[in-house]
């Protein structure tokens, strides 16, 4: 275990050694973490909803009925008519057949690539998706495919070299780390074209983009059908846990039978379906967190062009400040840890060598104040 000590401390040398936070409070801008009172820039609860009042009397009225756990899996005895209403639920909201939840967005991903396409088949996916979309590959035993990112002629040419067999296109809706968006009617377009199913992974994406927050499919014109799968998780903009996918009524029924992440996992608690039940009636109705976000999104583009900051292209909640240099980034994100401001330092193998970042990512919790206050701490922290 001696190789082991060596490897971690290699890690520390090297500005990439991970730590976990203690957090004291619940999921909102101001925080208590590690015992310090700070303002956080570093969550995925993009509409503010993780603590918001009707969701967490959700999760209690539902804890009172169906218990603090489901017990079993869903094809055992642990699909409750609450799982079922937020299938139900999630269907209609994206204009799918049918939807079916996971435990999380890494087991979804990991089911559908298992699944589907066979160990004779292709699967095409961006260079910068989420690792369970790469990962969900490497377990299918199907040959992965990598074309450069958001390069629709890339891709077009190696569908265009491979051989007659099961094509699965899979894409990131919106890119968790550099929070551009995925050319959806292209992928759509070159699917149909190549006889490929494309499957959309919106973890980001949804309830946050398209009318009443029904993601980067909605925002394309496009919905779930026989072709077209998407991958939603609702412990981002929804604020609770959990995933699902959506799409024609034979995939549900081919991922009941064969996903292992959906037969052998024991189902999610029916309390936390109460709960992104009412999570997703806000969602719907409340299109002011999704106007007020973009407002904060506008402010701190334009504040960080007064400072010469060098934004990634992103229009999303995700808004990433080059560094480069891992050990920059660290030290930059230590520095604005001191000043009450706390904003993650993502580094490599995360994002490439010598494109470490400060992700940043906004909520509609946040306020116009907030988004001053960070730049005030930017461009104290970059003078310095």
């Amino acid at each position: 275990m001696k190789d082991l000590r060596t490897a971690l401390e290699q890690r520390r040398r090297d500005g990439l050694y991970r730590s976990r936070r203690l957090a004291e409070s619940p999921q909102r801008p101001e925080r208590r973490i590690d015992g310090r009172d700070c303002l956080s820039f570093c969550s995925n609860d993009y509409l503010g909803l993780a603590a918001h009042p009707q969701v967490v009397a959700a999760l209690q009225t539902g804890a009172q009925r169906w218990g603090a756990g489901s017990g079993a899996a869903h094809l055992l005895a642990g699909h409750t008519a609450a799982h079922h209403a937020l299938e139900e639920e999630l269907a209609d909201f994206v204009g799918a057949p049918r939807a079916l939840l996971f435990s999380t967005g890494y087991m979804a991903n990991l089911g559908v690539m298992a699944a589907l396409p066979g160990r004779a088949g292709r699967l095409f996916q961006d260079r910068l998706n989420h690792a369970s979309l790469l990962d969900g590959a490497r377990i299918s035993g199907a040959r992965l495919v990598r074309y450069a990112h958001l390069d629709m002629q890339d891709l077009q040419r190696r569908l265009a070299m491979a051989p007659a067999g099961g094509r699965l296109i899979a894409s990131d809706g919106v890119f968790s780390m550099d929070g551009d968006c995925a050319p959806v009617e292209a992928l759509a377009a070159l699917a149909a074209e190549h006889a490929a199913g494309l499957l959309l992974d919106d973890a980001h994406g949804l309830g946050v983009l398209g009318p009443q927050g029904r993601g980067t499919l909605a925002q394309a014109g496009l919905t779930p059908d026989a072709d077209i799968m998407l991958m939603g998780t609702l412990g981002k903009a929804l604020g609770t846990f959990g995933a699902f996918v959506a799409g024609s009524e034979a995939l549900i029924e081919t991922l009941i039978q064969q996903a292992r992440s959906y037969v052998y996992t024991t189902a999610p608690p029916a309390a936390v379906a109460e709960a992104t039940r009412a999570a997703l009636q806000l969602c719907r109705d409340e299109n002011w967190r999704r106007e007020h976000l973009q407002s904060l999104v506008a402010r701190f583009r334009a504040g960080a062009a007064e400072l010469d900051l060098v934004l990634m292209e992103s229009s999303t909640p995700i808004q990433p400040l080059l560094i480069g240099e891992t050990r920059a980034a660290t030290r930059m994100s230590e520095a604005l840890e001191a000043a009450g401001i706390l904003v993650p330092a993502i580094r490599p193998p995360t994002v490439p060598e010598g494109e470490a970042r400060l992700r940043i990512s906004f909520s509609a919790a946040h306020t116009q104040a907030d988004v001053d206050r960070l730049l005030e701490a930017l461009g104290s922290v970059m003078r310095r």
